[in-house]
């Protein structure tokens, strides 16, 4: 097969659009995923191998991944998920452990996660078919907060858990303001609500666990401006229009 530095625009043609970004708002992978992709041989512009992420494509463009054409635009959509403890939040694992995406529902189409839960964790988990509408949403900047109620064991020290609104380094690792509040005490465990904004990997594990809280269970409720509800563990809906359009900023691009 032929290879293809770059299929970009010419005077004459439409304007087009970086073909990394293209595939993540397809919902295949993270802008980062796709150049790695395009390194590795897996991407074919009509009919050619691609050789450099620097490739602005149109709609007139043949694109496939692993020997996969891309679907044309789809209209942007997101869905809230009660994720069971239990899975991991991947498309595959070598280990051969659970994955949330052989839990799915069959007729659900190809979607990709807003950042992540560990495999112990539970609770809200928002899915997209757009992989820019993900990545905007995971950014701190976004200024959205999550929140978590959080069993732990150990008797809890108020004072303890007011300071980390201050933000904590832990073992090299800064982490921003957290709120945490005790909800109650019983016995040797106890019930924090926790929110915060930025949420590096295992925040709230690893920062109880430097409190000796550790944790034997974690539940995000809210994501933003979404909610888990009262939805049943395993179940997906997905969010109105009305309610996506309003929870992004005007010039975000739902097409």
């Amino acid at each position: 097969m032929a290879k293809r530095s770059n299929p970009s625009e010419t005077p004459e043609t439409p304007k087009g659009e970086r073909i990394a970004k293209v595939m993540a708002r397809a919902g295949l992978c993270s802008r980062r995923e796709a150049e790695r992709w395009i390194a590795d041989g897996r991407v074919v512009v009509d009919g050619a191998v691609l050789e450099t992420p620097a490739c602005v494509v149109t709609g007139a463009n043949v694109i496939q991944v692993d020997g996969k054409t891309i679907a044309g635009r789809e209209e942007t959509r997101l869905w809230r998920y009660h994720k069971p403890p239990g899975l991991l939040v991947s498309n595959s694992d070598p280990e051969g452990r659970p994955t949330i995406f052989e839990r799915l529902p069959p007729d659900l189409p190809r979607v990709v996660t807003v950042g992540r839960l560990d495999m112990s964790s539970e609770g809200l988990l928002m899915l997209t078919n757009n992989g820019e509408l993900a990545r905007f949403m995971e950014q701190p900047s976004t200024g959205w907060i999550r929140h978590y109620r959080v069993r732990v064991n150990g008797r809890v020290n108020e004072k303890s858990l007011e300071k980390l609104e201050r933000g904590i380094t832990v073992s090299g690792i800064r982490y921003g303001a957290i709120k945490a509040s005790l909800d109650r005490q019983q016995g040797a465990n106890a019930w924090l609500n926790m929110s915060l904004t930025e949420g590096k990997n295992r925040e709230i594990r690893k920062v109880l666990e430097h409190l000796e809280l550790p944790v034997s269970r974690l539940i995000r409720t809210t994501y933003g401006p979404f909610q888990l509800g009262k939805m049943e563990r395993g179940n997906v809906e997905e969010t109105g229009r009305r309610m996506l359009k309003d929870s992004l900023p005007k010039d975000f691009d739902l097409a």
